[in-house]
């Protein structure tokens, strides 16, 4: 269940579909306007500008375009997703009909989860609700010319899937896996035409912006991250669960909010993340500070954080599609030299080889998942040095 907080809230309820009725009032310019001009970038974690994304697409030479909504959430930690799949899907699906319109898109794919198939009769029965009341189909809402419908996909169970490119190639019957870049998905897509790729959250946030304006949005947040971020908060707090929070906000607020008592630790954007201390902790959740698609997890004083980075090293080594070299060879020496450091064997070698190898994989991985696969491990070894014990010069 979503757990909002006092004050306004990007997650509340509207009238059913009003932003998309506002959207064919006042046009698709004026709506890709107010998406650029709030500011909003992409909440799967990635942080690109929503409004360049949607621009690029409109403007691209080509009569057949996609919009596609990454439901494919496989980032440990992270099931904000799957709360507003169950009570927000007809928001999700009336921000990626408004983005139809606004670009010019006729098809519209959910690429859902596969461990998540046990969402797909509620999301199907509100799409057919929508057809039944010309919120999908031809001429909709008696808009002549403007046709689009939504059909869900289900994901391969693959965590480079949640790589809008991967998830191209998986939508096209081909082994996930990141193409090359350029060309973008804007201009060579889905099957080769224009597509935007949103995550849930990120089209969830669009009808509120459409329907309650750019100054409204923007008043929540920072000057560089507009609006709100939900956070998916576990571990070792009382009240763990699906928080809306305004960007900007504290690790340390969240930890009082979410009753975290000893804390040593926070794994702030899941396994691809970084693992924050106590030093730290007066830092915000903001693209100009703490980015993360929404996985927080908290990790009391008795957690052994090695134990922790060698968990998330396991989880990439299985996960990696082995198509490049510093990914694919990368991970099994880094799961070693851990091992070594948790036996006590280490030396200050290998700490160095660590952090150099670590760089390596972050400059030349071809994806998301190799450049950061290191991450909890080096912040950790960098944060928390009385984890480990270096019994070699």
């Amino acid at each position: 269940m979503l757990k909002k907080r006092k004050g306004p809230v990007i997650f509340s309820e509207i009238e059913p579909f009003a932003g998309l009725k506002r959207s064919l009032e006042i046009g698709r310019s004026e709506v890709l306007d107010r998406v650029r001009s709030s500011g909003i970038r992409g909440r799967g974690g990635a942080g690109f500008p929503t409004g360049v994304k949607w621009n690029l697409t409109a403007t691209a030479s080509d009569e057949k375009k996609y919009v596609i909504c990454n439901a494919d959430e496989g980032e440990p930690g992270t099931f904000k997703d799957r709360v507003l799949l169950i009570e927000y899907a007809r928001l999700v699906f009336e921000g990626m009909v408004i983005c139809a319109f606004a670009v010019g898109a006729d098809e519209g794919i959910l690429y859902l989860r596969g461990e998540y198939i046990s969402l797909l009769p509620g999301l199907k029965e509100v799409l057919n609700k929508m057809r039944k009341d010309n919120q999908l189909g031809k001429n909709i809402f008696g808009k002549k010319g403007f046709c689009f419908d939504i059909k869900i996909r289900l994901g391969v169970g693959a965590y480079v899937c949640g790589e809008e490119t991967s998830l191209i190639e998986s939508l096209e019957g081909h082994r996930g896996e990141p193409r090359n870049r350029p060309p973008f998905p804007t201009n060579t897509g889905f099957n080769g035409h224009p597509t935007v790729i949103n995550n849930v959250e990120t089209f969830a946030a669009i009808a509120h912006i459409v329907l309650k304006g750019v100054d409204w949005f923007k008043s929540f947040g920072t000057d560089k991250s507009s609006g709100s971020k939900l956070i998916s908060v576990s571990g070792d707090c009382r009240k763990p669960g699906v928080y809306e929070i305004p960007f900007g906000t504290t690790i340390k607020k969240i930890l009082k909010m979410v009753d975290a008592k000893d804390t040593k630790a926070v794994q702030v954007g899941g396994a691809s993340g970084i693992c924050i201390a106590k030093k730290d902790f007066t830092r915000k959740i903001a693209f100009e500070d703490l980015s993360t698609g929404g996985s927080v997890i908290i990790f009391g004083k008795k957690r052994n954080l090695l134990n922790v980075a060698e968990n998330f090293l396991n989880f990439f080594a299985e996960e990696s599609c082995g198509q490049c070299t510093p990914c694919r060879e990368g991970i099994p020496v880094l799961i070693e030299r851990l091992k070594k450091i948790k036996n006590t064997k280490a030396a200050k070698g290998d700490i160095e080889d660590i952090l150099s190898l670590s760089e390596t994989m972050r400059l030349a991985s071809k994806c998301g998942l190799g450049q950061t696969a290191s991450d909890a491990l080096t912040s950790i070894l960098n944060n928390f040095k009385k984890e480990y014990i270096l019994v070699k010069s």
